[in-house]
């Protein structure tokens, strides 16, 4: 379809979740109550290692108000022996002893138990009655301890090179040959990078309500990215068939992939199953800091050789990611976006899984790529300065475009990657004064986005309005998005759509909220969905003048006679075809399921100016600038907001986002008033500039938006602090007693 002269897509409507929000109406999960419910709450492990010898329940049973306990024995078992048990990315192996300790506990925080009591004050006190004996056990939290020789082993079974080890797997990708790459390098910087590990920071806690039958049908109402997701975890941890599970979307309070996992819901399902009544659990923020999954913390090493015009001829990463107490940290990220936005003819990027005892890590917002981004494009910055090149024409020199090989794999199709690169240096913040102690950085990233399996919906209302029914939580806009879609093919006012998100027995199954999919996938199905309803109101309107179908066309919302030699008819609007429907076939409706296929990565550039009180150790960011290829902006106002949100995570990874641990191995800010994520007075304006370089591959040329623009923000930042301060930050967040601390060292020597 046209794509530039469109009434509703590309218009900034209003959000059809808006006024529920802002008025305090939208009703979360821990907003679900029920007659009967009872309260459920985690025993979690006091210490980071330790062998559990046994638990005993009984004084915490006999206390007055308990209705049920639940510990590992009634957690089905995934033995590690019989392999890998895989549900999307999750090994449920590692899954069913995340949600709650077999043998060992592998984090402060790991649940040991679990109880339901008739209040919240009873629930709490039983938690203190349950007597687990451990075996303290030593433990490492860094991932250069859990690589030393001596470092106690989380996974006795695992071997790494033959030998007993905290690294779980190891991933590569290349391209040609590196050694002869580095051979015709002219110039060779090589640095070495860490990160902290960061929280994905929803302002939501992890929360459910669920309720099971005396026949065993079970429902959740539940805090996540995807109900289908819920209702399959729960059924695998718990043994309760899916068909007897119900699993409904609350609106969720962020997410950014850390709600793609499930924590509470196997343990309250057992719990009412137990109890017999509905059970509630609503994480506090110290068990979400605690024991729900961060992003990795890193180590990562990055070469590059260049000619002394500036291509690039060869790349060598090496990531280190932390897993937490269980495999799975997304090393692919890393080593797959890293190098990406390059064509560069030889390159090996290699990534290691490291556990240690930490909680297990889970999806944030691009999953990896941010770590592998600030290494390479740190180093690139450097390359530049050593050219005496402006970095934005070293990557413009050296940028991807359409038939480069991705050393990931694909050959990339078109792409706007190089038209991000000539908007950010034609843009006025790019040539825009500095003053004293400001520094300007710039850096690109890149993410793969995702298709996958999608349903949806799309029913005419007896007065000729639509309902449109999708199968993925909406944390991005994409009811807004689909509600602009929907309108524009049906040549309606968007007002007129109403879009809800399904649970798991009103919709076909649909894949997670996550990896910038969801606008992608669910409008292929609802355009598809919508089509057949178009087909259907065609051949009403035919049947009604009793001409072919085929003599029919829709437009403006109306059926209309192709010509006149079809016939002189009056249009038949969708309210008239609506009333007259069930006299002429019934109900209007169709639904659409699809593996939706053809997505294809998103590119961006970024500058960043930053103003360093050098007495404090502040950096504060004082201009912003993100440039995205967004394919294409159904609703440019949340495309914005994606960018901008995406943006203020960064800085905050950037600049003061850790998690700090204490001597016994505990995280000692588990909460927001230590851990420091940026506020509004922290952040500027901060600037968008969207290109659009349609997806050929999509009917509104759509690509997905919402990962990119994390990606390469830390790199942005540091590079302005060097471009401030002429000193280069190895290791962040650069948060003011770091940044103090360097400023009263001696003058940064060359790196070696």
């Amino acid at each position: 379809m046209n794509v530039v002269n469109n009434k509703w897509i590309g218009q900034r409507t209003i959000r059809p979740d808006g006024v529920d929000k802002v008025t305090g109406r939208a009703a979360f999960a821990a907003d679900t109550n029920m007659p009967g419910m009872i309260w459920g709450k985690v025993l979690r492990s006091p210490h980071p290692h330790a062998r559990i010898r046994s638990i005993n329940t009984a004084k915490a049973e006999a206390l007055p108000g308990v209705k049920a306990v639940v510990t590992s024995r009634d957690i089905v078992d995934f033995p590690i022996e019989k392999g890998a048990v895989t549900l999307g990315i999750q090994d449920m192996r590692w899954m069913c002893r995340n949600v709650m300790a077999r043998d060992k506990a592998l984090f402060p925080g790991h649940p040991v138990a679990a109880v339901a009591a008739t209040t919240e004050a009873i629930v709490a006190e039983a938690c203190k009655l349950i007597e687990v004996d451990y075996e303290v056990l030593p433990w490492s939290i860094e991932i250069d301890d859990a690589l030393k020789a001596d470092a106690p082993i989380l996974h006795e079974f695992n071997r790494f090179d033959g030998k007993a080890s905290n690294i779980m797997s190891r991933i590569e990708v290349k391209k040609g040959d590196i050694v002869l790459g580095f051979k015709d390098a002219e110039v060779v910087v090589e640095r070495s990078f860490t990160t902290r590990p960061v929280h994905q920071g929803y302002i939501e806690p992890h929360a459910c309500l669920i309720s099971v039958a005396a026949d065993g049908k079970t429902t959740i109402w539940s805090s996540s990215q995807g109900q289908f997701m819920v209702r399959a975890m729960t059924s695998m941890l718990t043994g309760i068939p899916q068909s007897d599970i119900r699993a409904i979307p609350a609106e969720i309070g962020g997410g950014f992939g850390g709600k793609t996992i499930v924590y509470l819901e196997p343990l309250a399902t057992l719990l009412a199953k137990k109890s017999g009544r509905p059970v509630k659990m609503v994480m506090t923020r110290e068990e979400v800091m605690r024991a729900t999954g961060p992003t990795s913390g890193s180590k990562s090493t990055v070469k590059l050789g260049a000619k002394k015009d500036g291509t690039i001829v060869a790349a060598h990463g090496t990531f280190y990611l932390q897993a937490g107490a269980f495999p799975g940290s997304p090393i692919r990220g890393a080593v797959g976006c890293s190098f990406a936005p390059y064509d560069i003819p030889h390159v090996l990027s290699e990534g290691f899984d490291v556990c240690s005892n930490r909680s297990k890590v889970a999806a944030y917002r691009a999953p990896g790529a941010p770590i592998g981004a600030y290494a390479v494009e740190c180093v690139l910055d450097e390359l530049a300065a050593t050219l005496k090149m402006d970095p934005l024409e070293l990557r413009l020199k050296n940028a991807a475009k359409e038939g480069t090989k991705a050393a990931h794999g694909p050959v990339f199709p078109r792409i706007g990657y190089i038209e991000t690169l000539e908007v950010a240096k034609s843009h006025p913040h790019y040539s825009a004064p500095l003053g004293k102690l400001q520094g300007r950085g710039v850096a690109s990233g890149f993410w793969f986005n995702a298709g996958g399996e999608s349903s949806a919906q799309v029913n005419i209302t007896e007065d000729g309005n639509v309902v449109v029914t999708t199968g993925h939580p909406d944390i991005g806009g994409s009811r807004a998005g689909i509600a602009n879609i929907c309108a524009e093919l049906l040549g309606i006012d968007y007002r007129r759509v109403s879009v809800i998100i399904g649970d798991t027995q009103t919709v076909g199954f649909s894949n997670l909220t996550g990896g910038s999919r969801v606008l992608f996938a669910s409008s292929m199905v609802v355009t598809q969905a919508t089509d057949k309803v178009i087909s259907t109101l065609r051949e009403r309107a035919a049947k009604i003048w009793e001409i072919d179908p085929e003599a029919v066309k829709w437009e403006n919302g109306a059926a209309h006679p192709v010509s006149p030699n079809a016939g002189q008819f009056e249009p038949l609007t969708l309210a008239d075809l609506a009333e007259k429907a069930p006299s002429q076939g019934g109900p209007i409706g169709a639904s659409v399921q699809l593996n939706t296929q053809g997505a294809e990565g998103g590119f961006g550039t970024h500058i960043c100016d930053v103003e360093v009180d050098v007495d404090l150790g502040i950096v504060r960011v004082v201009r912003y600038t993100a440039v995205q290829d967004v394919g294409r902006a159904v609703h440019p106002s949340y495309v914005e907001g994606q960018l901008q949100g995406g943006v203020a995570q960064g800085i905050g990874w950037a600049l003061n986002e850790e998690y700090i641990y204490n001597r016994d191995g505990k995280v000692d800010n588990p909460g927001f008033l230590d851990y420091r994520m940026p506020v509004c007075s922290d952040l500027p304006m901060i600037d968008t500039a969207l290109v659009e370089v349609p997806n050929p591959k999509h009917p509104q040329g759509v690509k997905g938006v919402g990962e990119v623009p994390l990606v390469p923000v830390m790199a942005a930042v540091a590079n302005a602090v060097h471009n401030a301060l002429g000193r280069r930050f190895y290791a962040l967040p650069m948060s003011p007693p770091k940044v103090s601390a360097e400023l009263d060292a001696p003058a940064q020597q060359a790196a070696e």
